[in-house]
């Protein structure tokens, strides 16, 4: 399955953006879906994940509460809406696609190549 990402941009500190991922070339909601960022010198790190459903939802204590992972199965899309942005935010984005719920890298197969996200102070 392929996957690109679009969305990111600057933005201001409190303010939002989101992110869509689109798929094409698999059976979308076959897939467990998560989003990852990484930052300059920083390892990629896990910000959510979706079941294949969208009835299951999981993130990281970093962004819980200010971000939100939502998919549309019809439109071969996933979605990360990411409301009160802090400087800290600043990353490239990853979509990832997988057999499996997890924050784990290693259980995503299919990767994006990101979009650039950042957050002005």
């Amino acid at each position: 399955v392929q996957l690109v990402e679009s969305g990111g941009g600057l933005v201001q500190a409190g303010g939002s953006l989101k992110l869509s991922c689109a798929a094409s070339g698999g059976t979308f909601s076959t897939y467990f879906m998560g989003w990852f960022r990484q930052a300059p010198g920083n390892e990629r790190e896990f910000v959510a994940a979706i079941s294949r459903s969208g009835g299951m939802t999981v993130y990281t204590d970093l962004v819980k509460g200010r971000f939100t992972i939502s998919r549309d199965n019809a439109k071969n899309t996933l979605y990360l809406q990411m409301d009160s942005l802090k400087p800290e935010d600043t990353a490239i984005y990853c979509c990832a696609a997988g057999p499996r719920y997890s924050n784990s890298r290693d259980d995503y197969n299919y990767w994006g190549q990101g979009t650039q996200v950042t957050v002005s102070s």
